[in-house]
């Protein structure tokens, strides 16, 4: 996998402080992307263990509340492998940072095993999924954490326990 940017402060992407990774290689191209050049899979730098570690070292100051993947597509098939094991590693040093993963796919693919070898594996070690493509028709400024109303901003947790998306709720955000 490449990555296109690796931001160790990001405020946009998720609520507080955030290391946000954005990985290229996206299939959806929807109209108005804002990151355009992220959907060529050769874009950008190979995702190594260093860059693992330099996410690491950013999620480890005490202010930043966790780690959100954008893209390019961090649920593509193409992508899943590298994207899974960077949120292990994440749970596994930081188990009280929060993980936000920006997708076109819809939840209920995801976990149904319908994208990718490892789709539902990596959903199932996410906090909060903001599903669904960009879709210009829809664009709405006024939305927080999305470009457009039809994507969703999931709990994954409650959202697999039940079987159907629990939408996320902001006022319970500090």
């Amino acid at each position: 996998m490449n990555y296109a940017d690796i931001r160790p402060i990001d405020v946009a992407n998720g609520p507080g402080i955030r290391v946000s990774v954005f990985v290229s290689g996206c299939t959806h191209a929807c109209p108005e992307c804002f990151n355009p050049e992220a959907w060529d899979f050769e874009y950008g730098n190979p995702f190594t263990q260093e860059s693992v570690d330099t996410v690491l070292e950013a999620l480890g100051k005490s202010y930043v509340k966790g780690l959100s993947l954008l893209g390019g597509e961090p649920c593509h098939p193409r992508n899943q492998g590298a994207v899974l094991d960077l949120v292990r590693q994440v749970r596994e040093r930081f188990p009280e940072k929060d993980i936000w993963c920006y997708t076109g796919y819809l939840f209920e693919d995801l976990a149904a095993g319908k994208v990718g070898e490892h789709g539902r594996a990596l959903l199932e070690q996410l906090d909060v999924l903001v599903d669904g493509p960009f879709v210009i028709g829809l664009k709405n400024l006024g939305l927080r954490f999305r470009g457009s109303s039809n994507q969703r901003i999931i709990e994954v947790r409650p959202s697999l326990e039940r079987g159907e998306p629990v939408l996320w709720d902001e006022t319970s955000v500090e």
